[in-house]
């Protein structure tokens, strides 16, 4: 199933995406998408209502240097166990939405990333049991102000602006993480191009290791972590992320004024 967030003229709602009859509708799901979700009968087609972010979390983990070429990019060390952090909810914005890139920064980079949503409150996962805990998977950005992450030490400051987390266009809950490639273009370029079976620690290794740290609820996302390839947006440059098996997220970005 294919799950959406969209803002119609009758107001925001979770829906399923759905291809009929060679058009794209959006019907309506009653209350929440977690469980089993029931329809309230409602729908719109796709191009009358504008797509959010597919959820809102209550917060957003993130993982550090999970691949080896990004790693070396980077001049860091492999680490022996994932890296993790946050990123504030508050920098959660969905598709076509603009990044904003802060005044006291001076480079802004895209980080194109898989990203996990859960689907139910969990702690202490088994990675055996790690795809019972998964709702689905949508695309990330991990936007980044990498001059100020090398000068604080710690990447509180530079992940948590508000629009530095990108989320969308919707939530595959049919998709296998194990293989799958992602793709960075700036201005229609391509700047990263990998696949997730190059991750140090895959899906299941990640969730076992945040959860043993933190209570998981639905709709929490992880960040899978990014290929090599990172680099600087510019004010009027548009940033489109892809991940085979879900879809492109794409966002312009523009100068704070």
């Amino acid at each position: 199933m294919r799950l959406g967030r969209i803002a119609s003229p009758d107001g925001v709602a979770f829906v399923s995406i759905e291809e009929t009859e060679g058009s794209t509708t959006a019907k309506e799901i009653a209350e929440h998408p977690f469980g089993t979700p029931t329809f309230t009968g409602r729908s719109w087609p796709l191009a009358d209502v504008r797509l959010l972010a597919p959820i809102l979390a209550s917060k957003v983990i993130c993982v550090g240097r999970n691949y080896a070429a990004h790693i070396a990019e980077l001049g860091s060390e492999t680490p022996e166990n994932p890296v993790i952090f946050l990123k504030p909810n508050t920098s959660i914005v969905g598709p076509e939405v603009p990044i904003v890139r802060p005044p006291s920064s001076e480079r802004v980079d895209f980080e194109g990333e898989l990203a996990v949503v859960i689907g139910r409150p969990c702690k202490d996962v088994k990675a055996a049991d790690a795809a019972s805990a998964i709702l689905g998977y949508t695309v990330a950005n991990d936007v980044t102000a990498r001059d100020q992450q090398k000068i604080d030490g710690q990447w509180t400051r530079a992940k948590g602006y508000d629009t530095f987390c990108p989320l969308g266009p919707w939530i595959e809950t049919s998709f296998d993480p194990t293989d799958a490639a992602i793709t960075t273009e700036l201005d229609g370029e391509v700047r990263q191009r990998s696949r997730t079976s190059l991750m140090l620690n895959d899906v299941p290794t990640i969730v076992e290791w945040v959860s043993r740290v933190m209570t998981l609820l639905p709709g929490d996302v992880i960040l899978t972590g990014t290929p090599e390839g990172v680099g600087p947006m510019l004010a009027g440059q548009r940033v489109s992320v892809s991940v085979e098996g879900i879809g492109t997220l794409s966002n312009p970005v523009v100068d704070k004024p």
